[in-house]
């Protein structure tokens, strides 16, 4: 099944099974790093029905290992969608109302350009021959395919953790192309403490000597020890103290007694394990390289001489951004620092802050609070867009 999924994750990085938009040489990607990517394909899912206004589209951006699959089935895993609870029809974000769109990021594993497609160049995996890939870059290539679709405002964009900086980035590069934002569990840059801990799981991946100086498929390997410890270290950042303690507190894992070894003798020990090991079966290990330097490289203040506010300045998107009080990842502090800039900006903006102890991840989960909030949000300014019920 490993084997299976190993392959599933190959070809669906270089011939995914989703709808494909390729650009060739006459539409390059400008990249941050001063080069031109082409040519380069966007890989997305859309839901729903774009109306004869084209007014009704909402972008979905999704965060650092989501892809396009938010409410379809994933092809690798066969698990649903990563907020199949939250989008379809009857649902919260309405698909017999909106016309859902999401893509898998420039720089991921899921059909976009990544390190796992092949170079053209070279009938190879890029690689880290592939010219690192920033939020913004992602946002240029998400306008160029809605662009595709003759959108010329979206109704809304929102996303959660690298979701929301996209959403943020969006709202900064082309407010008069986003009626709305919703972003949620995020920040306007990355901590220090976040930098970190991203950095201890690329050095994980780099130290297996099955990364092959990021040339592991040319050998037949993957780094997958490497990746999964990588996965392992992030997971405990999704969640909070609370919550494990919940779950986990230092119940013993089907034994009796402590062994005295090096097994795992503790639930939570046997948890992490499970979830490195099943990450590695549907995730490139370059591409979360790539992932986590695009977050680390996030800085909107900094492009606007450190003077957050700028970013927004004159923008007419209607914000409402939320957190949550256990989420020590993307603490409420970063939410309420982006508020504050609204507020200097002079835009439309509310903010929730949800009391829960699931942790960063609690965006992805069945959090009434959460539902309520996008509802009451989506709503009023599907109200104020002129869009029926």
């Amino acid at each position: 099944m490993v084997a299976l999924r190993t392959k599933r994750t190959n070809n669906e990085a270089v011939e995914p099974s989703s709808p494909v938009l390729r650009f060739g040489a006459d539409k390059p990607l400008k990249l941050d790093a001063g080069t031109l990517l082409s040519p380069f394909q966007i890989a997305y899912k859309t839901y729903g029905t774009l109306n004869d206004a084209r007014s009704n589209a909402i972008l979905v951006c999704h965060a650092l290992t989501g892809d396009q699959h938010v409410a379809s089935t994933n092809p690798v895993t066969g698990k649903p969608g990563w907020w199949e609870v939250l989008i379809g029809p009857g649902k919260i974000i309405d698909t017999s109302r909106f016309f859902v769109i999401c893509s898998n990021v420039i720089g991921g594993c899921l059909g976009s350009t990544g390190p796992a497609s092949t170079n053209p160049a070279t009938g190879k995996p890029h690689g880290l021959d592939l010219p690192i890939i920033t939020i913004r870059d992602m946002v240029r290539a998400q306008l160029m395919l809605i662009d595709h679709f003759g959108i010329e405002k979206l109704f809304s964009v929102l996303g959660g953790s690298m979701g929301g900086m996209q959403v943020l980035q969006w709202a900064s590069s082309y407010p008069e192309r986003v009626f709305s934002a919703l972003p949620i569990a995020t920040g306007a840059r990355h901590s220090s403490q976040n930098i970190a801990f991203h950095e201890v799981g690329r050095q994980a991946v780099m130290a297996d000597p099955d990364w092959h100086g990021g040339k592991y498929f040319e050998h037949g390997k993957r780094p997958e020890k490497g990746l999964a410890v990588a996965r392992m270290a992030a997971h405990i950042t999704y969640l909070s103290e609370a919550a494990l303690h919940r779950k986990f507190g230092r119940n013993l894992q089907d034994r009796e007694a402590l062994t005295f070894g090096f097994d795992a003798d503790f639930q939570i020990e046997s948890y992490l394990r499970h979830q490195g090991m099943t990450f590695v079966d549907r995730f490139d290990a370059n591409s979360y390289l790539y992932m986590t330097r695009a977050m680390d490289y996030f800085d909107l203040a900094a492009d606007h001489g450190g003077r957050l506010a700028d970013a927004f300045a004159g923008t007419r998107t209607r914000f409402c951004l939320v957190s949550f009080t256990s989420d020590w990842l993307f603490p409420t502090e970063e939410s309420r620092s982006v508020v504050h800039a609204l507020n200097a900006a002079g835009a439309s903006v509310s903010f929730v802050e949800i009391e829960t102890d699931r942790g960063h991840d609690a965006f992805l989960l069945d959090e009434p609070e959460l539902f309520a909030a996008i509802n009451g949000f989506i709503a009023s300014a599907a109200r104020a867009r002129g869009l029926s019920a």
